[in-house]
């Protein structure tokens, strides 16, 4: 393939990414999304002050959330090469454009990668992989203690004896020990996969995620637990201005449960405003019959961490390299 070839297919890989965010953007938030609509008829007996002061506070901590996540790149990726805090963030908002369009957010890897040197793109999937398992370690520790919670506070209603919660409790307890000690020996799935015959070829690349020690690992639990304490901070300040007679023990746990049901459930970000609001909805139905708040502050929280992020991702998507060979 010739050189001009090459910055053509490049240049039409992006237009097709761009063109996919924007169908996908326009029909979904600007032509079949009525939540905004909804949402400014709750907020019409709120000042503006309130509204304004909300709404920037949760933009200012959608910026602190990715930029903590940006620095999390950073870190995982510099057993790769080291990355200045300015590219890690484009990287991250590249992914976030690349990820509202495929399942479960996949192409948030491959978006984020193309930004790393060619010979180490396929290593940074795995150092990435490493930093999501952090993240996921501390969705599960925080998110199973508000559904112990949850089920603790509503087992009367769910028609659940304390006998079968404490059966609950001890299962929970049991799988976070577990999770944890597999995180803290990712080598252990190395030493797995490097078992498997048609695997073991590309234990060059994957044989990365056993580098990580003990203190470098603690360090991207931190970063994942400032990350999800930003979501949850979001959705206080978004809960309580709607909810105010909802105390601060409740929203936090109801959030934390939310949050895990939601990292489990399949999803493309794009579409799944829907399935979000169903499930805040049916969550939340235990503290609340104000449904339309609580998909409003869903909506709200979809907008302004994905959508908003992903179009600025847009701009990012211009300056990658898909043939660059020798970077």
């Amino acid at each position: 393939m010739t050189v001009i070839a090459k910055k053509l297919f490049s240049w039409l890989i992006k237009a097709a990414i761009l063109g996919l965010a924007a169908w996908f953007i326009y029909h979904k938030f600007l032509t079949k999304n009525n939540d905004l609509q909804e949402f400014s008829i709750k907020v019409s007996s709120l000042t503006k002050g309130q509204v304004i002061g909300t709404l920037t506070a949760v933009s200012i901590l959608m910026m602190l959330n990715w930029t903590l996540e940006a620095l999390k790149w950073q870190y995982v990726s510099r057993k790769l090469i080291n990355i200045s805090i300015w590219k890690a963030l484009e990287s991250v908002f590249c992914g976030l454009t690349w990820a509202i369009f495929t399942p479960n957010r996949v192409g948030e890897y491959g978006g984020r990668i193309m930004f790393l040197p060619n010979r180490k793109r396929i290593h940074g999937l795995f150092a990435m992989v490493v930093g999501s398992l952090g993240q996921n370690l501390i969705t599960n520790i925080l998110g199973l203690i508000g559904t112990l919670w949850f089920i603790y506070t509503y087992k009367d209603q769910m028609h659940i004896g304390t006998l079968f919660f404490g059966c609950i409790a001890v299962l929970v307890v049991v799988f976070l020990l577990m999770l944890t000690l597999f995180y803290f020996n990712i080598e252990w799935m190395v030493s797995l996969l490097s078992r498997i015959k048609f695997i073991k070829k590309y234990e060059r690349f994957f044989n990365i995620m056993a580098r990580y020690n003990t203190d470098e690992l603690l360090n991207i639990l931190w970063y994942s637990v400032a990350r999800f304490m930003v979501f949850t901070m979001q959705y206080y300040l978004l809960i309580h201005l709607l909810l105010p007679q909802l105390g601060l023990l409740t929203i936090v746990m109801m959030v934390f449960t939310f949050l895990i049901i939601q990292s489990a459930l399949p999803s493309l970000d794009i579409f799944d405003i829907g399935v979000r609001s169903f499930t805040a909805t049916s969550l939340f139905a235990y503290v609340t019959n104000e449904q339309l708040a609580v998909v409003a502050c869903v909506s709200i929280i979809w907008l302004i961490n994905l959508i908003i992020p992903a179009v600025i991702g847009c701009f990012f998507v211009l300056k990658l390299k898909f043939f660059d060979r020798y970077a």
